[in-house]
């Protein structure tokens, strides 16, 4: 039987790497600076023959409600509220802070079994921090190194004896087909910092799942929910700000930037939010070109649109894209508000129906009619004197739509021709705003190494 695990704590003992730990991969940031963690973020763990959803939250702190640090704690404490198990980490090599006391009295007052970890206990300094731990009343202390990997057995049977009928030892599952259709719609939420990801993700859920507020740069780590909208499951990644490169200075701003740039590239379709009232700037395109160039699905969201008194019509707004974004002509863009929930419906719409598309396979009879028409209307440039010849083309893969085309000299076709035949490709099989893929190879020849007869 599956349950739930939350890891919470004072900042910097050690919450995150012990996640990253128990799911097996570096997911969650992880620095030496105090407080990088502010969202709570879920994975599947499994520790021994146990399988187990864990939650990473952010480091517990006395504050006022309304402050940032205040909206941290209560995301942990929604944490704490749907788990069926709390690990209470403190660091064993600094010892017991009066900090940590009055958060062993909230994790007590939750009524949740409750294991205390005592990490960074190797060497001799650690084992006397261990010993400390016993002063929060809250049983023995478990000491383990999350960040070397020592003392999980110790903490396998602590969860175990904290959680006896949720337990079970569960058998190995097969891993589904990466074709069935049923299985959920990977989306990345990305833009500029405050465009309005978090809000906007949490009005689809119907629920404050993200930490959100004015400040710019709350969401630091990729955090991945789940989401049913429409009969579809759906996998939505919030992710950091993308700043200009040249602004990025500071170490965890890199990290959290590599965290984006991940998600986008284990996505499916990326939806880019850009601010209504601050629509196409640089970064908002050099974003739309790094989504095509990995190969990516894209949708564009205007965000904040309740808040534009003089709206643009949908007409200009398409011409717009169409100009600054050629690569990916006719790419979906809808306006939206996170905060009112305008436009939702057809932004996800546009999801599903750009999934479908960048999914799409043409068989190779109608590609082949196809390029006789296109050569028909426009026959391939002459270079050097010598007329290019295409054979035929074949499309062996999606996601994105990619094809092949055989010909002769593929090094010396102009570029302007293969970008008349991508837009060929895009109208005539109906493939608005996804990135085509067209390579270009030549033709064995049968003949070449044989020798001539004298």
């Amino acid at each position: 039987m599956s349950f739930t695990l939350a890891i919470v704590g004072r900042p910097n003992v050690g919450k995150s790497t012990l996640f990253n730990r128990l799911v097996g991969r570096r997911i969650a940031l992880v620095d030496d600076l105090p407080g990088v963690t502010r969202d709570r973020r879920e994975g599947e763990g499994r520790l021994g023959d146990l399988a187990f959803k864990v939650i990473d939250t952010a480091g517990l702190e006395e504050s006022a409600r309304e402050s940032l640090t205040g909206r941290m704690r209560t995301q942990t404490e929604a944490a704490i509220a749907v788990a069926d198990a709390v690990l209470f980490l403190v660091d064993a090599r600094l010892g017991l802070t009066p900090a940590d006391r009055v958060f062993a009295d909230l994790a007590r007052r939750s009524g949740k079994p409750t294991v205390l970890v005592a990490n960074k206990s190797e060497g001799r300094a650690g084992r006397s921090g261990t010993y400390e731990a016993f002063e929060l009343g809250l049983g023995e202390p478990v000491a383990i190194s999350a960040e070397h990997g020592e003392g999980l057995s110790e903490l396998y049977d602590a969860i175990r004896a904290a959680l006896p009928d949720l337990t079970e030892p569960v058998e190995d599952e097969v891993e589904a087909d990466s074709d069935d259709v049923s299985r959920p719609i990977r989306i990345a939420v990305v833009g500029r910092p405050n465009a309005g990801k978090s809000t906007l993700i949490n009005r689809l859920l119907g629920e404050e799942r993200l930490l959100t507020g004015p400040e710019a740069g709350i969401t630091r780590d990729s955090i991945a929910v789940d989401l049913e909208w429409g009969g579809r499951s759906f996998r939505v990644h919030d992710t950091a700000g993308l700043r200009r490169k040249s602004r990025i200075e500071e170490k965890l701003e890199k990290l959290s930037v590599a965290d984006a740039l991940e998600a986008i590239r284990f996505a499916e379709v990326v939806v880019l939010l850009m601010d209504a009232d601050a629509q196409f700037e640089e970064q908002d395109l050099r974003i739309a070109d790094l989504v095509e160039r990995e190969g990516r699905a894209l949708v564009i969201g205007m965000s904040k649109w309740d808040r534009v008194e003089q709206p643009d019509s949908a007409a200009k707004l398409r011409r717009e894209v169409d100009h600054w974004l050629p690569q990916v002509r006719g790419v979906p863009i809808v306006p939206v508000s996170g905060l009112t929930g305008a436009g939702l419906d057809k932004l996800m719409r546009a999801v599903i129906d750009i999934h479908g598309i960048w999914n799409k396979r043409v068989s190779t009879n109608p590609l082949n009619r196809w390029l006789d028409d296109m050569l028909s209307a426009h026959p391939p440039p002459a270079v050097a004197g010598r007329r290019l010849k295409f054979n035929y083309v074949t499309q062996p893969k999606a996601r994105p739509p990619s094809f092949v085309l055989f010909c002769t000299r593929a090094d010396a076709v102009p570029d302007a021709y293969v970008r008349y035949l991508v837009n060929g490709l895009r109208d005539t099989f109906d493939m608005p705003g996804v990135p085509i893929r067209l390579m270009l190879r030549e033709k064995k020849n049968p003949y070449a190494g044989r020798k001539s007869k004298s």
